[in-house]
């Protein structure tokens, strides 16, 4: 995909629902009894991944548009799966499942991509073991392809080092079958949509400050979720209204989970013009959230805020490059262990459009206001760079070429037909 420099982007929007809610609705759907009815489903790589994983392990699944039926089939249901669990792209899919896998009557393997295949799982293979789970790196790097055959699980209380919605979730889901209470306590609360659904499917989930704590579940309950649009897709559209000369951007039904909305915190530390409507609607909540043109200013990201944006960050990046000032970004070492290295990337590929830019060990130094020009951009197959070099691309000088672009199929396939919508 090129780009080059756009002015007044205007118009309403609709984005997809939130990735992180539908990979969990498939999840404990397929492990609830009875049917589990989902609306907003995004239709991305990733989600479809999950959902791929869990039919084969014997659950049915009608998917039409974003609208999913899960047959459920018990906690103690999954079959055996008879070929190897494709995860694809999706970290999701493998921390998450691998929780649930450790507790079944089966043996199971567990591969997906080459990124996939470069990212660390110890982060769950450790506590997964001090349950009891009999989980392997086949190569012995501790990374997919993973080995996992399963074994009774005991409650332990968890420290995590890192505040990853990921891991808290892989040991929650573990859990559920595990003989005693299991608790994960971690540095500062991650996205909470697990702990949110657990409630709602029946599972006796409490929290208390950084601590969520689950009983052993005899049974889930199938649902009916309504999915917001996802805040992270959300965050693009809102970066380039602010940032696009003559622009006014509204887009419809956002979910704003405060464990998730770190973006907006940031948007106001930094002058910007938002206004949201809250929804009066049943599941999580949502807001119709319009920006428009604004003369930003830097800040300090840091701290409690990072795991509330920490998908954000590239597109955080891309806004701290048009705003007044210097805009500092620490305390998210986590970035280096995504779909790509992405304090590397953004500083390699903002650095070669003309930003004042350096990388940290655990985040970035922006210096705003040095005008940028058109690049090369190596996406690194990485679906939020892709989509973040887009938005700049549209306020830079020339041609902006973004190398590997339809990766943002991982989980915003109609990201560039919206984009061009807006006029």
């Amino acid at each position: 995909m090129i780009f080059s420099r756009r002015t007044g982007l205007k118009g309403v929007l609709t984005i997809p629902g939130d990735k992180s809610i539908s990979h969990r609705s498939i999840m404990l759907g397929s492990l609830a009894d009875g049917i589990t009815e989902v609306h907003g489903f995004l239709n991305g790589a990733d989600c479809i991944s999950s959902m791929n994983c869990f039919r084969e392990m014997g659950v049915t699944i009608d998917h039409n548009g974003d609208t999913v039926i899960i047959h459920g089939k018990g906690l103690h249901g999954l079959q055996a799966p008879k070929e190897t669990l494709d995860v694809g792209n999706s970290g999701t899919t493998t921390r998450l499942m691998s929780g649930i896998l450790a507790a079944q009557n089966f043996k199971s393997r567990v591969i997906g991509d080459a990124s996939i295949c470069r990212r660390p799982m110890k982060r769950i293979m450790t506590p997964l073991s001090l349950m009891g789970a009999d989980i392997v790196s086949e190569n012995g790097n501790d990374c997919a392809p993973l080995l996992i055959t399963g074994k009774p699980l005991h409650g332990i209380h968890y420290n995590s080092p890192v505040a990853s919605a990921q891991v808290k979730s892989c040991i929650l889901l573990a859990g559920l079958y595990a003989d005693g209470e299991t608790s994960v306590t971690e540095p500062y609360v991650s996205r909470n949509h697990t702990e949110l659904m657990f409630d709602a499917f029946g599972v006796d989930i409490k929290t208390s400050g950084t601590t969520a704590t689950v009983k052993p579940a005899d049974k889930l309950y199938g649902q009916k979720i309504m999915i917001p649009g996802d805040i992270s897709s959300a965050a693009y559209f809102i970066a380039a209204g602010l940032i696009t000369p003559d622009s006014c951007i509204t887009i419809k039904n956002v979910g704003i989970n405060n464990t998730r909305d770190g973006i907006l915190e940031v948007v106001k530390m930094m002058g910007g013009t938002i206004t949201y409507d809250r929804l009066d609607q049943p599941g999580e909540p949502a807001a119709d959230i319009t920006v428009q043109t604004s003369d930003l200013k830097g800040c300090v990201i840091e701290g409690s805020l990072i795991p509330k944006l920490i998908d954000e960050i590239p597109i955080i990046a891309i806004m701290a490059c048009f705003a007044k000032g210097q805009t500092v970004i620490k305390d998210a070492q986590e970035l280096k262990v995504k779909e790509s290295n992405r304090i590397d990337v953004m500083v390699k590929n903002l650095s070669a459009m003309g930003a004042d830019i350096s990388a940290t060990d655990d985040g970035m130094i922006i210096h705003g206001g040095k005008p940028l020009h058109g690049a090369v951009i190596d996406s690194h197959l990485d679906h939020r760079i892709a989509m973040s070099f887009a938005i700049a691309g549209l306020n830079a000088d020339g041609d902006t070429e973004i190398l590997g672009s339809d990766c943002v199929n991982i989980s915003y396939p109609t990201f560039y037909q919206d984009l061009a919508g807006l006029r």
